[in-house]
C-alpha cells in the first residue's frame, strides 16, 4: 500500500493526539498494548510448550531409545541373534541390550522404590543423557564386579546418600530355601550421582553394568529388552516394521509413541488449546483498534469533508485510516516480539521471583516432570503469530476506513 506525500502527512497527524482527542489516543494506546501482550503471551507460551515437549522427548528417548524389543516372558533368552537382526535393519542407527527391573533400595532406614537399569559399560559411558549430567562422582568406576552404581539426584536426596556411601538393593526374587523364598539383598557403593532433568527418572534410576544386573537378578545370560535408535524418531514405526514382523511370536516392538502416547497426546492438545485461548487476546486488541478508528473517524469528520472538497479521493482516505490502524498493530507486534524475547531469556528468574513472592512452588517437578522451565522457539510459529496479528489489525481497519471514504462533504459542511 503506497501512500502519497500528503497521505503520509495526514496519517502521521492522525497517529498523534490532537486537541480534545486524548480519549481516542488512550484507546489507541490500549490497543497497541493489547496487541503487544497478545503477541508476547503467544510467543512465550508456544515456545515453552515446544521446549517442554522437545526436552521431555530428548530425555525420554535419550534413556529409553526410539523403541524397545520386549519378550513375552519377561526375559529375552538367546538375544544376540535378535540384537544383530535389529542392527542390520535399514534405518537403525544403534541397538543395545538392556535390563530394567523395579525393585526397592534402602539406606539407614530409608526405603524407596527404584528402577534398576543394567546397561553395557560402553553405553553407560557414551550415553549423553547420563554422561553429560553427572553432578558428582565418576561413571568410570562402574565396572563389572566392582559393586558400584550410579543413582539419580532425587533418589540420593530421598535416601540421604552421597558419593562413597552405600545403598542396599532388595529383590523379592531371591533363592528358594526349605523355609520359602529368601529375598536377595546386596549392598552397592554409590560411585556417581546424575540429574537428567526428568523427575521420575532422577528419583528412581539406579544404573549399573549389565553383568552386575544379571548377577543380582540371577538372570544368567538373559536380558530384559533391546533398546533401538533410528535415523528418524517420527518414522520409527515404518522403519521397524520388518523387524516387528520377523519377531512375531517371540517378542514385541514398542516405539516411543506407544510407550508415552498419553503424555505426548495431552501435551499436543494443551498446546492447541493454549494457542486458541491466547489468540483471543489479539482478537480483542483488533476490536480495540476498530473502536479507536471509528471514534477517530467520528472526531475527524469535518476534516475529512474539507479534504474531500479539496480533491482528496475516497481511495486516498481509505489508505490513510488503514495506515493508522495497521501502524498501531505493527508497533504492538514489534513490542510484543521484544517483550516475548525478554520473557523467554529471563523465564526461570521470573518463575523464581513469583515463587518467592507468593511462597508457592509454581514449577513443581513432581507434577511438571521436568525440573527446569524449558523453552524452544520455532521461527515458523513466530511468523504465524505475527501474520495472524497483522491480518487481524488490517481487517479491523477496513470498516472505519470505508466509513471515512463514504463521508459526504455536502452533508457535513452544510451547517458549518
Amino acid at each position: 500500500m503506497i501512500l502519497s506525500r500528503y497521505e503520509r502527512m495526514i496519517a502521521r497527524r492522525y497517529l498523534l493526539p490532537g486537541k480534545g482527542e486524548g480519549f481516542i489516543f488512550l484507546v489507541a494506546g490500549i490497543s497497541l498494548v493489547a496487541v503487544m501482550l497478545g503477541v508476547a503471551a503467544l510467543i512465550i507460551v508456544m515456545s515453552v510448550m515446544n521446549g517442554f515437549r522437545a526436552e521431555l522427548f530428548d530425555k525420554v528417548v535419550g534413556l529409553n531409545g526410539h523403541a524397545i524389543v520386549q519378550p513375552y516372558g519377561g526375559r529375552l533368552e538367546n538375544w544376540r541373534p535378535i540384537l544383530e537382526q535389529a542392527r542390520r535393519t535399514p534405518g537403525v542407527t544403534s541397538a543395545s541390550a538392556l535390563i530394567e527391573q523395579p525393585l526397592m533400595a534402602s539406606h539407614e532406614g530409608r526405603v524407596e522404590a527404584i528402577l534398576l537399569r543394567g546397561m553395557p559399560r560402553r553405553d553407560i559411558l557414551t550415553n549423553p543423557t547420563i554422561r553429560d549430567n553427572v553432578l558428582v562422582g565418576s561413571l568410570a568406576e562402574l565396572q563389572p564386579g566392582a559393586d558400584n552404581v550410579a543413582i539419580g539426584s532425587r533418589l540420593a536426596e530421598l535416601l540421604g546418600v552421597s558419593v562413597g556411601g552405600s545403598i542396599t538393593i532388595i529383590s523379592p526374587q531371591g533363592r528358594t530355601t526349605p523355609f520359602g523364598t529368601v529375598p536377595r539383598i546386596v549392598d552397592y557403593r554409590v560411585a556417581a550421582i546424575f540429574e537428567v532433568g526428568v523427575y521420575d527418572f532422577d528419583k528412581a534410576f539406579v544404573v549399573m553394568p549389565m553383568e552386575e544386573a544379571q548377577s543380582f537378578l540371577m538372570m544368567g545370560d538373559a536380558i530384559g529388552m533391546i533398546e533401538i535408535d533410528t535415523v528418524a524418531a517420527d518414522h520409527v514405526e515404518e522403519i521397524l516394521a520388518p523387524l516387528s514382523r520377523g519377531l512375531a511370536g517371540r517378542a514385541v516392538v514398542n516405539d516411543w509413541r506407544s510407550m508415552n502416547s498419553a503424555l505426548f497426546e495431552a501435551l499436543q492438545v494443551e498446546r492447541v488449546v493454549m494457542f486458541v485461548v491466547l489468540s483471543i487476546i489479539i482478537l480483542v486488541a483488533a476490536f480495540n483498534i476498530l473502536s479507536s478508528l471509528i471514534m477517530l473517524v467520528r472526531a475527524k469528520h469535518r476534516d475529512i469533508a474539507i479534504l474531500r472538497t479539496m480533491g482528496a479521493s475516497r481511495r486516498g482516505l481509505m489508505k490513510v485510516f488503514m495506515t493508522v490502524g495497521v501502524t498501531i498493530g505493527v508497533l504492538g507486534i514489534v513490542a510484543g516480539m521484544l517483550l516475548g524475547a525478554i520473557g523467554l531469556i529471563f523465564r526461570q528468574p521470573i518463575v523464581d521471583f513469583f515463587q518467592r513472592l507468593t511462597g508457592q512452588e509454581l514449577w513443581d517437578p513432581t507434577v511438571r516432570v521436568l525440573t527446569q522451565l524449558p523453552a524452544r522457539t520455532d521461527p515458523v510459529e513466530v511468523a504465524v503469530i505475527v501474520l495472524m496479528a497483522l491480518l487481524l489489525s488490517f481487517l479491523a481497519t477496513l470498516f472505519p476506513a470505508w466509513r471515512a471514504a463514504k463521508t459526504d462533504p455536502v452533508q457535513v459542511l452544510r451547517y458549518e
